[in-house]
């Protein structure tokens, strides 16, 4: 299979679907890889190391998309880019549809065959982690005094206390984060609905500094938070939130709320994405940071975890082709967003009111169509 790796667009974002390694296993099946000029220089991949592993390079992302079948990306499709896609095409990469409607309406416009990796990885998107472990770094950052914070230092000091620290969500994201926060001496509540979680994190990171609750806790600690971390994926149907306008009027306006998972109207409801640009607003008189792609800012670390995390659904599609694939891998299954014209993501459709074939009936339909044209 023709396979394409155009440079991302997106600011500030460093990373590259597949690296020279993931080149190299893909090209002695078969596949022919083709990369954007420059697309990996940010994630440590040159030109010429991506050549020596097998790939032809191609100067601009037109050549990519009109060359390859299979495109495979990190970050979503900006309008800039809805030009080069074409019906033939398979797009691979984290869509992100349900928040994104103009997004979505070009792709069932376009009518390919669309996979939403953020929904394929079995054991967790390998940038969750990192994600956690940068947004608590800025979150550090951003309780210094000169940036507006409470002025507390991450350490207790001469008889003053550390820093004070929320965590919402004990998952990959939130053990990110409070890995980064203990190991500066911070004090760390951590929250969540899911009683393993918090005792495994309690056994993870028994000490005095860390206390792990259930998510109905959170008001009793919000007064005397220097940081709150959201790492919880809110469901994108509910119009609840964890932390609501009215109750920011319970925090320091000092604090600083860092939303990890950056859902616009999620588990906290004035939160929406900002970039690394311009990663911080203020509401309700309290700081957001919500840049929502944090791993970006470390994309040599990053870009290797995706493009190892993908390499199978990789090979997969490209011996047997999307539909057969998702057929195959259950989890695969799971990101297929819409073919030829027809939604099947049903996060998407429940949040956007749209109507909807559900992956595995459309799976099961082609193919009995397949085998009636045989």
């Amino acid at each position: 299979m023709k396979i394409g790796i155009p440079r991302e667009i997106k600011p500030q974002e460093g990373r590259v679907a597949l690296l020279p390694p993931q080149v190299h296993d893909l090209v002695p099946a078969g596949n022919s890889l083709f990369v954007q000029s420059g697309a990996g220089v940010l994630s440590g991949a040159s030109n010429a190391d991506y050549i020596a592993a097998g790939a032809s390079i191609l100067p601009t992302a037109n050549g990519v998309y009109e060359t390859a079948k299979l495109i495979v990306k990190v970050k979503e499709i900006l309008p800039a880019e809805f030009g080069l896609l074409k019906k033939h095409h398979i797009l691979l990469t984290n869509i992100h549809s349900a928040n994104d409607r103009k997004q979505l309406d070009h792709l069932l416009d376009v009518g390919l065959t669309a996979l939403s990796a953020e929904d394929t990885h079995q054991f967790g998107s390998p940038n969750c982690a990192l994600a956690g472990e940068v947004g608590a770094f800025e979150g550090v950052r951003l309780s210094l005094a000169p940036h507006g914070g409470t002025g507390r230092h991450f350490m207790a000091h001469f008889g003053a206390p550390p820093a004070k620290a929320i965590i919402l969500g004990l998952g990959h994201v939130g053990r990110g984060a409070l890995r980064t926060l203990l190991s500066l001496g911070i004090d760390v509540v951590g929250l969540d609905i899911n009683p393993g979680a918090r005792k495994q994190a309690m056994l993870d990171w028994h000490n005095n500094r860390f206390t792990a609750g259930p998510i109905s806790d959170l008001e009793m600690h919000l007064a005397d938070a220097d940081m709150i971390f959201n790492c919880v994926m809110w469901p994108k149907h509910r119009d609840d939130h964890l932390i609501s306008r009215a109750d920011l009027a319970k925090l320091k306006p000092t604090a600083i709320i860092v939303d990890i998972s950056c859902d616009e109207g999620g588990a906290i409801e004035t939160s929406h994405p900002t970039s690394w640009q311009d990663p911080v607003y203020v509401a309700e008189g309290i700081r957001h940071f919500c840049v929502d792609n944090i791993p970006g800012a470390v994309p040599v670390t990053a870009a290797a975890g995706y493009a190892t995390a993908l390499l199978p659904h990789i090979k997969s599609i490209a011996e047997h082709g999307a539909l057969e694939a998702c057929r195959r891998d259950p989890w695969l299954a799971r990101g297929l967003t819409c073919v030829g014209g027809i939604l099947t993501h049903e996060e998407a459709a429940r949040v956007q009111k749209r109507e909807f074939t559900p992956a595995a009936e459309l799976l099961e339909k082609q193919r009995n169509a397949e085998k009636a044209g045989r």
